[in-house]
C-alpha cells in the first residue's frame, strides 16, 4: 500500500465512528486534525582537518549499523569517447576485490555475517555503502576500508561488467517506454550531452582497467566524500573509530565539477517508429527548473494538481473521463544542481495516439487558462503534506537527505523549509509559475509507436522528425 493509500485508509477509518453517531451528515463536515510539527532528529555534522564530512545518527531501534559514502565526480565527468566508465568503476570497484582478497571472497565473508559492502557509479557522483548487524560491525567496517583504500580492478570482472553493459545496449531498442524516456532526454538536453548520452559498443570497449584506477586515484580523496552512519552505536564512539580510521589520510585535489552548457529543446514532432507494439508512448517536455528556484514549492504544488495523482486533472480528464490512458503524468522537473524537464507523458493504444496528444495539449491550456479551484488547491496540499512524513519516517532517511543537502550545498535547514514553503501558496501563486514555466509552444512532442495504426498522422501537429535509434553495428567489432 502507498503511503498517501494508507493516509486515506487512516482518515476513512477515523470518520466512521463521527458518521455512525450522527457527528457529521456528510464526509465534507468532517473536521481534520492539525498536522503534528514536524520536528526530525538530525544528524550529528564532523568536519575533520582534511576535508572528510561525517554525519552521525544514532538509531537504537534495531541492532544494525548503515554507512553509505558519497563521492564527488560522476558519469558527467567521463570522457565522450568513454561513456561507460563510471557504470564499469561502480561495479567493478566491489566484484574486482581488494589487494589481499578477491571479490567472491569478500561475498563469502560478507554473506556468513549478514552483511553487505556495495559499490555504485552515478550521474554526479560515485557510492561505497555498507550494511550490517552492530555485533559484525569491527569486521565489516574493516572489509568496507580495504574497498575504499586498496581496490583491484581484476580484469576478468572488468570483462565481466563490459559484457553485461553490452548486454543492456543490445536490448535497449526492446522496450517503447525505455525508448521514449532515452530519447526525451536527448531532446530535452541535447543528444551529446552528460545528462543525455548513452554508452555505446565502441566507448564501453575504450574503457581500461587502467582507467578505473585513474579515476578512484582522482576522486577518491578525504575532502571528496561526505560519509553517514546510522544505526545502533554511540557516537562518540563512532566518532573516535571513523577519526582513527580515516583522520590521517591526506587530502588531495578536489574533483572539478562540471557544468555542461544547457540546451533549450528544440520544438516540433519527433516520432521513432516501433511496428511490433500496439501501444504508442508519448512524452511532451522543454526545459524545467532547478530545486533553488524560489518558485520551487509553487511549482510543487501545481505539479501535484496537474500530475500528481488520481486527483489531478491529468488522471481525472484524460484518464478517467476520457479513457484514453491507464498511466499519464506531467510534472516541471527540479534537480538540485541542474534544470529538470517539464515533461507530460502518457501510454495510450496506437488507435487513439493523435487523441491521446489532443488531451494532453487541452490539458496545458488548462493548466494556463484555468487556476486552480479551492477544492484543487486543498486536496494538493493535503496529498503532499499528509504524505510528506512518510518520506522521513526513519532517521536513515532524513540523514540520507541532510547529505544530499551537504553534497549540493544547499541550506541544513531546506527540509524544514519544505512545509512551511508548501503552506504558504496560494492559487494566484499555481497561476503565476503555470505561465512562467509551462510553455505550448517550446514543446518537444515525442511519439514512440506503429504509425499505421495510428487514429490521425502525426503531420497534423506539424513537421515530423524521424529518428534514428539503430545501434552503431560498426562497433560490435570492437568489444
Amino acid at each position: 500500500m502507498t503511503p498517501r493509500a494508507a493516509v486515506a485508509l487512516a482518515a476513512a477509518a477515523l470518520a466512521l465512528p463521527a458518521l455512525a453517531a450522527g457527528q457529521a451528515r456528510d464526509w465534507r463536515e468532517i473536521q481534520k486534525p492539525a498536522l503534528h510539527a514536524f520536528e526530525p532528529q538530525l544528524p550529528k555534522r564532523i568536519a575533520l582537518p582534511n576535508g572528510l564530512v561525517i554525519f552521525l545518527q544514532e538509531d537504537h531501534e534495531l541492532p544494525l549499523v548503515h554507512g553509505s559514502l558519497r563521492i564527488r565526480g560522476g558519469s558527467r565527468e567521463e570522457p565522450a569517447d568513454k561513456i561507460g566508465l563510471v557504470s564499469l568503476y561502480g561495479q567493478v570497484w566491489r566484484t574486482g576485490g581488494t589487494q589481499t582478497k578477491t571479490g567472491d571472497e569478500l561475498d563469502d565473508e560478507l554473506e556468513a555475517r549478514g552483511a553487505d559492502v556495495e559499490t555504485g557509479g552515478g550521474l554526479d557522483s560515485t557510492f561505497a555503502s555498507w550494511d550490517c548487524l552492530k555485533e559484525s560491525f569491527d569486521d565489516v567496517f574493516a572489509a568496507w576500508l580495504d574497498v575504499l583504500r586498496n581496490p583491484e580492478f581484476r580484469p576478468d570482472k572488468l570483462a565481466l561488467a563490459k559484457n553485461q553493459l553490452n548486454t543492456g545496449i543490445a536490448r535497449r531498442n526492446d522496450d517503447a517506454g525505455g525508448i521514449a524516456g532515452r530519447e526525451a532526454r536527448k531532446l530535452g538536453y541535447g543528444a551529446d550531452s552528460p545528462y543525455a548520452r548513452v554508452a555505446e559498443y565502441a566507448t564501453v570497449a575504450a574503457v581500461t582497467r587502467d582507467d578505473l584506477v585513474a579515476w578512484h586515484a582522482a576522486t577518491v580523496r578525504p575532502n571528496n566524500l561526505i560519509l553517514g552512519v546510522v544505526g545502533d552505536f554511540d557516537s562518540k564512539a563512532m566518532e573516535a573509530t571513523l577519526r582513527k580510521a580515516l583522520g590521517s589520510w591526506r587530502r588531495g585535489p578536489r574533483s572539478p565539477r562540471v557544468d555542461p552548457p544547457l540546451h533549450q529543446p528544440v520544438p516540433g514532432v519527433y516520432f521513432v517508429p516501433k511496428d511490433d507494439v500496439t501501444q504508442s508512448q508519448i512524452r511532451a517536455l522543454h526545459a524545467g527548473i532547478r530545486r533553488d528556484d524560489p518558485d520551487f514549492f509553487a511549482v510543487e504544488m501545481m505539479n501535484e494538481i496537474l500530475g500528481g495523482g488520481f486527483s489531478s486533472r491529468l488522471v481525472t480528464n484524460v484518464r478517467s473521463k476520457k479513457g484514453l490512458a491507464y498511466a499519464v503524468g506531467g510534472s516541471v522537473g527540479a534537480s538540485f544542481d541542474h534544470p529538470g524537464l517539464f515533461q507530460l507523458s502518457m501510454g495510450t493504444k496506437s488507435g487513439s495516439t493523435a487523441a491521446a496528444i489532443d488531451a494532453l495539449y487541452q490539458e496545458v491550456d488548462n493548466l494556463l487558462n484555468n487556476p486552480p479551484t479551492d477544492g484543487e488547491l486543498a486536496r494538493a496540499r493535503d496529498s503532499i503534506l499528509n504524505s510528506f512524513v512518510f518520506n522521513f519516517d526513519t532517521k536513515r532517511e532524513v540523514m540520507a537527505e541532510r547529505m544530499l543537502y551537504e553534497f549540493y550545498g544547499y541550506p541544513a535547514d531546506f527540509l524544514d523549509r519544505y512545509r512551511a514553503g508548501i503552506e504558504k501558496v496560494t492559487a494566484a501563486d499555481v497561476a503565476r509559475v503555470a505561465r512562467a514555466h509551462v510553455h505550448k509552444d517550446k514543446l518537444a512532442l515525442l511519439v514512440v509507436g506503429k504509425a499505421d495504426d495510428f487514429d490521425r498522422p502525426l503531420s497534423g501537429f506539424g513537421p515530423v522528425t524521424t529518428l534514428d535509434i539503430t545501434i552503431p553495428e560498426s562497433s560490435r567489432a570492437a568489444r
